[in-house]
Formats: structure tokens, C-alpha cells, sequence
């Protein structure tokens, strides 16, 4: 696959318009990955979801979002979940809840059993 002076002017175009990475290498001839690589190569700028700027916002006004993320961090849709976290944690009550199982027995009992 070539770069041509076209390619890369479409590229720029469909960048800076918003298109999505994967729309942009279908419309020039080139993978989602090549049209990434290339647009940091050329040094276009990194695009912010409109969930990103939501987050960024939340996190400016009392900086607890939560930082569980969703999707591919390649994707222009990737981003966190940004709801108000829980005091001193990283995550929402929800993401926490997932991320943490809680364990069943104290630590002292599991080393006594597994050393019987």
C-alpha cells in the first residue's frame, strides 16, 4: 500500500471532519490501523469522543470519574465510564463491585488450611 499525496490529504480531511478510523480507512483503501498510524506519523491531532470530553469535564469539576474503561483504546469511541467514583477508589460503586470480589475467608485461615 502506497501513500499517495491524495491519500493523504483525504486522510487529513476525514481526520480533522471527525470521521471514525474505520470509515476513514474504507474510504481511502487502507486498514483502520494504517489510517491511525499514519495520522500520527503525520501528526495530526488525537480526537476526543464526546464521552472523553464528558469525562475530562466531570474530572475538572471534582476529579472522581471513574476510570473503567469500554471498547478498543485504538477506537475514536473508547473511553471511560466517568460516573462520580467512590471516595479514595478508582471506580463507580458499579465497576468497583466488579473489579474487587471480596474474598471468603480471612488470609490467616486459607495459609493454615493449604499448609495442613
Amino acid at each position: 500500500m502506497t501513500w499517495t499525496e491524495g491519500r493523504v490529504t483525504e486522510l487529513k480531511r476525514l481526520w480533522e471532519a471527525g470521521v471514525g478510523t474505520q470509515e476513514i480507512g474504507e474510504r481511502i483503501g487502507v486498514s483502520k490501523n494504517a489510517a491511525i498510524g499514519k495520522a500520527h506519523r503525520i501528526g495530526l491531532k488525537p480526537r476526543r469522543t464526546s464521552a472523553k470530553r464528558r469525562a475530562a469535564e466531570l474530572r475538572k469539576l471534582n476529579g472522581r470519574v471513574c476510570q473503567w474503561p469500554f471498547g478498543d483504546p485504538g477506537e475514536p469511541d473508547f473511553h471511560m465510564c466517568g460516573e462520580l467514583t467512590i471516595e479514595g477508589k478508582s471506580y463507580c460503586p458499579e465497576h468497583y463491585a466488579r473489579a474487587y470480589i471480596p474474598m471468603s475467608r480471612p488470609r490467616d485461615a486459607r495459609q493454615n488450611a493449604n499448609a495442613a
